[in-house]
């Protein structure tokens, strides 16, 4: 079976639908899947969920399908450095449903799992844990979290091999691979793609058992923060 697409619209072909619930890996705006969110935003598919740590920024990541209104509700732990993520929701035009990060990657890893629920001591007592159901252990109140399980995955690699086996970078294996073992069907784009074999087994992150569809290309590297000191 081949895995590997000539462009982002290709790998999407078939997928993208009205009201769809997506999974999107990336951390700030690292290992963001920007080609395929730029493909979404082409397609025009609308009234989107999202499962995702953050929203981008304005101008880049999952901010670009803010400002074409595609985006209904965001699972997200920050607002980030978005303004407009923040006008939407304070607005009222999207609807945002806060998860602290740890939980957040867990529900994706407990859908990925077969998991359909886990209980966690994080949020107990804030807005977090408004209308879910509470129970005590060893004295101690946890609420219940829901596993994510997404109709799509896009996520962004460093490199894979022809089977779609991944190979994650520093802060981008934050996110990226749970939210890639949530989605019934998972995208992946990556830096480079090399022969089935070539990767060594241990620096595998992700088997390919989870990846459908892959697709190779350019990415913009991008920071969110840049501090400066001056000379002494």
């Amino acid at each position: 079976m081949n895995k590997i697409y000539e462009s982002p619209q290709a790998a999407l072909d078939g997928l993208l639908f009205d009201g769809m619930f997506l999974a999107v890996g990336g951390f700030g705006l690292c290992g963001i899947p920007e080609l395929l969110i730029a493909a979404i935003r082409e397609a025009g598919a609308k009234d989107l969920t999202i499962a995702s740590n953050n929203c981008g920024v304005d101008d880049f990541g999952l901010g670009l399908l803010l400002k074409t209104k595609q985006i209904r509700k965001m699972i997200s732990s920050y607002v980030g450095e978005n303004a407009e993520f923040m006008r939407q929701y304070l607005s009222g035009e999207l609807e945002l449903e806060f998860n602290p990060q740890g939980t957040l990657a867990e529900r994706m890893r407990a859908g990925g799992a077969g998991i359909a629920g886990f209980y966690t001591k994080t949020g107990v007592g804030t807005v977090v844990a408004e209308g879910k159901e509470l129970k005590t252990f060893n004295g101690e109140v946890h609420v219940l979290e829901t596993g994510i399980v997404a109709d799509l995955s896009i996520v962004k690699a460093w490199k894979a091999d022809a089977t779609g086996n991944l190979v994650f970078r520093k802060t981008a294996r934050n996110f990226n691979p749970p939210a890639a073992t949530c989605g019934k069907i998972c995208v992946a784009e990556v830096e480079e793609i090399v022969p089935a074999g070539s990767l060594d087994p241990d620096h595998i992150h992700l088997p390919g058992i989870y990846v459908h569809r892959l697709i190779q290309g350019k990415h913009e590297k991008r920071i969110e923060q840049r501090t400066t000191r001056a000379a002494a």
